[in-house]
C-alpha cells in the first residue's frame, strides 16, 4: 500500500499526517513541538500504521509564510525524505493549504492573522499580507465580481470586530483554519509539480514597513 505525507511547520509546533491509498489515515498535531521532533513524529505515524518510509511515495509541505524556524526545518526534512528520489516532494503555501478546507469548486477566500492589524489573504489565487482596510476592500470587491461561498479564517480573524461585519455581510460559510485533516490537500496532487527544490517563504511581519 502506498501512502501520502502531509507536512505543516508553518504555523504552531507540528501537524503531520499520512493517507494510504486504501482510505486510512492516521495525524499528529503538537502545538509545542520543535522542529526536531518532525522525525519522531513521522516515525509515530509510520508504526501507527504498519508502514515503512518505503511506503511513501507524495509528499506534500508546506513553504509559508510563516515562522522562520519552523518552515526551514519542515522544507529541508521533506528535502531530505526525498532526496533518493523514492518519492515526490510538493511544496503548497500555506494559504494554498488552508483554501483546501473550504468547499471544493466554491469561491473561497483565506484569511489568517499576520501581525496586529495586518492579515494573510488569499484570494482569487492571490496572496497579500495587507492590512484590515485592505481585506475589506479587496474581499469585497472580490465577492461583488463572484459570490464568495466559503472563507477560511483562523481564531484571530474570526473574533476581529471590522472582519466579522464582512464576513456576515458577505455571507459565505466561515470555516475554522485548524480541526481538518491534512488529506484535504490531496487535490493539490493534480495542480502543484513536484520539486525536489522547494524554498520557504520566510515573510516576517515584524520587520514590514508599509510605504506611504
Amino acid at each position: 500500500m502506498n501512502f501520502d505525507l502531509y507536512v505543516d511547520t508553518s504555523r504552531k509546533g507540528i501537524s503531520a499526517a499520512i493517507a494510504g491509498s486504501d482510505g486510512s489515515y492516521m495525524e499528529i498535531v503538537d502545538t509545542g513541538a520543535k522542529g526536531e521532533t518532525l522525525s519522531a513524529s513521522l516515525d509515530s505515524l509510520l508504526q501507527r500504521a504498519g508502514a515503512s518510509l518505503d511506503d511513501v511515495k507524495r509528499v506534500m509541505v508546506t513553504v509559508g509564510p510563516g515562522s522562520f524556524s519552523g518552515l526551514r526545518t519542515g522544507v529541508a526534512f521533506c528535502q531530505g525524505i526525498c532526496f533518493s528520489g523514492k518519492r515526490e516532494l510538493f511544496g503548497v503555501t500555506t494559504l494554498q493549504a488552508l483554501e483546501c478546507f473550504g468547499k471544493q469548486g466554491e469561491k473561497t477566500a483565506v484569511v489568517i492573522r499576520a501581525r496586529n492589524g495586518y492579515w494573510y489573504l488569499r484570494l482569487d489565487e492571490n496572496e497579500s499580507f495587507i492590512e484590515t482596510s485592505e481585506v475589506v476592500e479587496k474581499m469585497k470587491a472580490s465577492n461583488a465580481a463572484a459570490a464568495i461561498k466559503s472563507i477560511v479564517a483562523d481564531e484571530a480573524a474570526q473574533a476581529d470586530e471590522t472582519l466579522k461585519v464582512l464576513f456576515e455581510e458577505i455571507g459565505a460559510n466561515v470555516t475554522l483554519d485548524t480541526g481538518k485533516p491534512l488529506s484535504c490537500w490531496a487535490p493539490l496532487f493534480e495542480s502543484v509539480k513536484p520539486s525536489l527544490i522547494q524554498e520557504a517563504n520566510y515573510i516576517q511581519p515584524s520587520y514590514f514597513e508599509k510605504l506611504k
